[in-house]
């Protein structure tokens, strides 16, 4: 994937990487992102919510974690970032763990990519997560709608200025 690569330190703000997800334009309803801070200032993840269901709360968080995130280290069961991120944007204080996953080979244009789907819980929650070749975990949450393999051939890197304040 030699789209995904490092962005220099130059960079002023925003993640020194490149974050992977669906173009806002692409999609009706809302946008938000998130960028997770270290103290020293680097970023150390984004998130991005896709409110799909016109109002009434977020269908979709898709996160991007370089290695070193503390979002990234979870206990064994307890569910991805992303997926306590849109549960807490749904207002949903249930008890969801991880209680399996499984590894799919999907193509994502001329790259293969092996998507470990994490089965949790709550089934009306469906999630995946890949890495990329620069070492950035991707995880996709959606709320009650299953991810298809059509849904990666809509993942492209967002450029940069999206990210900088």
């Amino acid at each position: 994937m030699s789209f995904l690569r490092r962005r220099s330190a130059s960079v002023p703000a925003g993640p020194d990487f490149d974050v992977l997800a669906m173009d806002p334009s692409d999609w009706p309803g809302n946008l938000g992102a998130g960028l997770l801070p270290a103290p020293d200032g680097t970023c150390q993840g984004v998130f991005l919510r896709y409110d799909l269901f016109g109002g009434r709360g977020p269908a979709m968080v898709i996160g991007n974690l370089p290695e070193g995130s503390p979002a990234r280290e979870i206990d064994e069961g307890d569910v991805p970032f992303e997926v306590a991120q849109l549960l807490s944007a749904l207002e949903n204080d249930e008890h969801v763990e991880v209680i399996g996953s499984e590894d799919d080979p999907v193509m994502h244009e001329d790259n293969l990519l092996i998507v470990r789907r994490v089965k949790l819980s709550e089934d009306r929650i469906s999630c995946v997560q890949f890495d990329r070749s620069d070492g950035v975990l991707v995880t996709i949450a959606s709320w009650d709608r299953p991810i298809t393999n059509d849904l990666y051939a809509l993942l492209k890197p967002l450029p940069a200025e999206m990210f900088q304040q």
